[in-house]
């Protein structure tokens, strides 16, 4: 009869010994080596007709094995069903020399696995969390500029000869150069569009008056506002956060020279904007937009809370962890074969991974956060109606919505997604609620700062 052994081999690692008895396996490998007898095809004799020891001895070294191993793997997991050890990811087979087994002389075998255990831990408490709610204050200033970039977006743009304006955009083919303007052999190179105001002072100075195919050499960080300096280093594909990026020089050569005729603001055009809605006034155009503009706002300040939620979560919760057992199963448990370096250098964020895990995991059951079917209905709804808006293709009639959204909830994939996001959701709604952050108001750059630094 099979036995069971379990002994502890190191920081939450165990070893789980199994021993198979003859009796264990071999009555289920004389039932296949049967049924192979009658379904095999071997020329020179018909069908079920082959003899038993040839039948043996072509296929039964083979039989055994698996049948062995099956028996094994049977009671590997009768045992972790019946005593339920909390364990990550899989056991890991240990070893074990199966070119030993001879089916013409059964005998006992021993396999052993490593298992990982999960730790107990407790949750660093959030009420001592200190964290703080940034809040952009949306001020007139804003909300013109806004006002101002909706107005250009729909406006006639008009050719002209020089650059004159703070409003003048500018497309301008960037060649990559070096500081005396010597061209970089298969450097950079590619049109961007910019506006005047987009430049430094002294760059704007030395741009007004130009004309097309006109140039001048810059470099990047001095010749760029900071707001600005991101998107373009973006649009020729660099790196912003690496420091020589903005340290490059760039030849410009103005391709065109364009003013934009600002859309009026009329009801026809808050319409544009604001399609579905009663908005007929510039009052009430202003308005609709600094509540799109604050909402928007509040949901980057919420996000870059969570943010403080999370690292204070994973860096003040103390969580031991069988690295070594996981440092092998990220080798060979894993989807995909690692080295032992690569699972050296993976090591580390694996195991923030599976620590956030077992955290959010702990906040979630300890607190019975859930997702309702109708909350799950209802968000996918929204999402559905947010998508056809934003094509302009949602139309009055959405009689057809709810039968869309019942074949949505059909898709396990799409459920599974939508679930996943909703409960994270709760999480951090209740984290927030538990750690009562302090409210700060920032700017914009700020917040910015706060969330490039993370």
């Amino acid at each position: 009869m099979a036995t069971v052994a379990r002994d502890n081999i190191g920081l939450l690692n165990d070893k789980i010994t199994i021993k198979v008895t003859k009796e264990d396996y071999f009555p289920s490998f004389e039932k296949k080596l049967k049924e192979y007898s009658k379904t095999v095809n071997m020329p020179g004799f018909r069908k079920g007709m082959v003899p038993a020891g040839l039948i043996k001895k072509m296929y039964g070294p083979s039989i055994f094995t698996e049948e062995v191993l099956k028996t094994v793997e049977k009671e590997l997991y009768t045992y972790l069903e019946t005593e339920k050890p909390e364990i990550f990811a899989q056991p890991l087979a240990l070893d074990a020399d199966i070119r030993s087994m001879d089916v013409n002389n059964p005998d006992d075998y021993e396999f052993g696995f490593e298992i990982g255990l999960k730790p107990s831990f407790e949750i660093a408490p959030l009420g001592k969390a200190k964290i703080t709610m940034n809040k952009v204050n949306v001020t007139d200033e804003m909300l013109q500029e806004e006002v101002s970039a909706i107005q250009a977006k729909g406006g006639k743009v008009n050719e002209v000869e020089a650059i004159e304006s703070e409003e003048t955009e500018i497309t301008i083919l960037f060649t990559e150069c070096e500081k005396e303007g010597t061209i970089v052999e298969a450097g950079i190179q590619k049109e961007i569009s910019v506006l005047l105001k987009d430049f430094s002072s002294a760059n704007q100075k030395q741009l007004k008056g130009k004309k097309k195919e006109d140039t001048l050499i810059i470099q990047l960080s001095k010749a760029l506002e900071a707001d600005k300096l991101d998107i373009v280093l973006n649009q020729l594909g660099l790196e912003k956060d690496d420091k020589t990026s903005a340290k490059k020089f760039f030849q410009l050569t103005i391709v065109k020279i364009a003013v934009i005729e600002k859309r009026e603001l009329d009801e026809a055009f808050f319409k544009e904007v604001f399609p579905g809605t009663t908005v007929a006034t510039e009052d009430e155009f202003r308005k609709k937009l600094k509540e799109e503009i604050e909402q928007y706002w509040d949901g980057q300040s919420r996000n870059q809370l969570h943010d403080q939620l999370y690292h204070y979560l994973l860096d003040d919760t103390k969580i031991e962890f069988p690295a070594e057992f996981l440092k092998r199963w990220l080798q060979t448990g894993s989807e995909q074969r690692k080295t032992a370096q690569q699972a050296e250098e993976e090591y580390p964020t694996f195991c923030n991974q599976l620590k956030w895990t077992l955290i959010s995991d702990k906040l979630i059951k300890e607190n019975d956060l859930q997702v309702k079917p109708e909350e799950l209905k209802a968000s996918m709804r929204a999402e559905v109606m947010r998508y056809f808006s934003q094509m302009s293709i949602m139309g009055d009639d959405t009689s057809w919505l709810d039968t869309y959204v019942d074949q949505m909830m059909k898709d396990e994939k799409q459920v599974d997604a939508t679930y996943r996001r909703l409960i994270t959701d709760n999480l951090f709604k209740y984290a927030e609620s538990q750690a009562k952050p302090i409210e700060k108001l920032v700017t914009v750059e700020e917040l910015a700062a706060m969330q490039h630094h993370h």
